[in-house]
């Protein structure tokens, strides 16, 4: 029970309980689960039509991998919240966006002019998105 309570934690937002990875897995009605790094995405693509939302953790701006967490969810057809939790930069929110963040909740401040304008700073690109963007290659051939 104690483990269970260190690893409970409340969406300021909502109000909802945000669960562990093995905790919402072992629940059948939560709606909000938290991804550490090296937890795999997937196991929660079963579960997708009642997970509202999905905090994916950050805990240094270094590891990526809750990069491909994003857009595993994405691709599997999430359609609820994706926050990016923890050591979010500046630099890194387009990019996050890219791969279908919609929400963020940094350690640290952002400005949400600052925020903008880095959603803004590249309105074409090369890669697949899961933002809806069409990359360039597409726009060249008509696609």
């Amino acid at each position: 029970m104690a483990d269970t309570l260190l690893r409970l934690r409340v969406d300021p937002a909502s109000g909802a309980p945000v669960l562990s990875l093995s905790d919402f897995l072992a629940s059948d009605n939560a709606a909000a689960v938290r991804i550490e790094p090296g937890e795999d995405a997937r196991a929660l693509v079963p579960h997708l039509g009642r997970i509202a939302l999905v905090e994916v953790s950050f805990p240094a701006y270094t590891d990526g991998r809750g990069y491909s967490s994003a857009r595993i969810l994405r691709e599997a057809g999430f359609k609820g919240e994706l926050r990016a939790v923890g050591d979010v930069l500046l630099d890194q929110l387009s990019h996050m966006k890219r791969c279908g963040f919609d929400a963020f909740q940094p350690a640290q401040p952002i400005a949400a002019e600052a925020a903008q304008q880095a959603f803004a700073t590249w309105p074409d690109v090369y890669q697949k998105t899961v933002d809806g963007r069409s990359p360039i290659w597409a726009k060249r051939h008509g696609l």
